[in-house]
């Protein structure tokens, strides 16, 4: 699948994560809204599935790791975009591990510059890039 289609599916992916967080809609209903809004083909579409199933279902994972390497912040104070963002490329990076590291960085800072605020490309690469030092120190 091309990069701007993955790309494109990150943002459906990280749209449907943040307004979970403020809707009562169901993931399903969602994700298939946004998938349609943003016209993602199918391997998009399963690839964006999959993220979102895949984050909700290792939440508490994930936010305790952003718990860890984001200790000035307390997990349910960041900001909702930057709690998606970092859950996202967590996932990508810890549990799927379908792109390398650095990908799921790029990704992650890209979007924080889409949709987050001005200091959150900086604050997202460094928490990710904590994270990722821990593990090539554990992989020795």
């Amino acid at each position: 699948m091309p990069t701007s289609l993955r790309h494109r599916a990150r943002i459906v992916t990280l749209q449907t994560l943040y307004e979970l967080e403020f809707a009562a809609n169901s993931e399903t209903s969602i994700l298939k809204r946004n998938i349609k809004e943003k016209e993602l083909p199918g391997e998009a579409a399963t690839f964006a599935g999959s993220l979102v199933s895949g984050v909700i279902a290792n939440k508490q994972l994930l936010d305790n790791t952003i718990g860890r390497f984001a200790t000035a912040f307390p997990v349910d104070q960041l900001a909702a975009m930057d709690r998606n963002i970092l859950r996202l490329a967590l996932f990508e990076i810890t549990i799927s591990k379908e792109v390398p590291p650095k990908v799921a960085v790029n990704e992650a800072v890209e979007l924080a510059k889409e949709f987050g605020a001005d200091t959150s490309p900086k604050f997202i690469n460094g928490v990710l890039g904590s994270v990722i030092s821990e593990i090539k120190k554990s992989a020795q």
